[in-house]
């Protein structure tokens, strides 16, 4: 029996949520540098060329890369387009309670938020 989009997308941020006490300590850092104001981390099983990487599944047991990114990398590469960017940060949730994930997986590219 296969999984449907909905079930394989709650697997995925049920794995991610094992790495949020990482990424949470990474968010805080690049807040307290003032980098940005709106910090992504990108989730995916490859290696991208995106944001700086924060977990390495080749040396570590995760199943996930994670890379500190920003909406400004995001949209400076046009994976947000500036037409977008206002819209994105109205959506954007809490950044003191919220986790902002970019999630490269065969369903495709998400935002999601988990809690910090």
């Amino acid at each position: 029996m296969s999984l449907s989009p909905t079930e394989q997308i709650l697997i995925i941020e049920k794995e991610l949520s094992a790495y949020n006490h990482i990424v949470t300590a990474a968010k805080q850092t690049i807040l307290d540098n003032e980098i940005t104001k709106y910090p992504i981390f990108v989730a995916t099983k490859d290696d991208v060329e995106l944001g700086v990487k924060v977990i390495d599944n080749m040396k570590t047991s995760a199943n996930w890369n994670i890379n500190a990114s920003s909406l400004e990398e995001l949209v400076a590469k046009n994976i947000i387009t500036m037409n977008k960017v206002d819209a994105f940060r109205e959506t954007y949730k809490d950044v003191d309670v919220y986790n902002c994930y970019f999630i490269l997986s065969s369903l495709g590219h998400q935002f999601a938020y988990l809690p910090a």
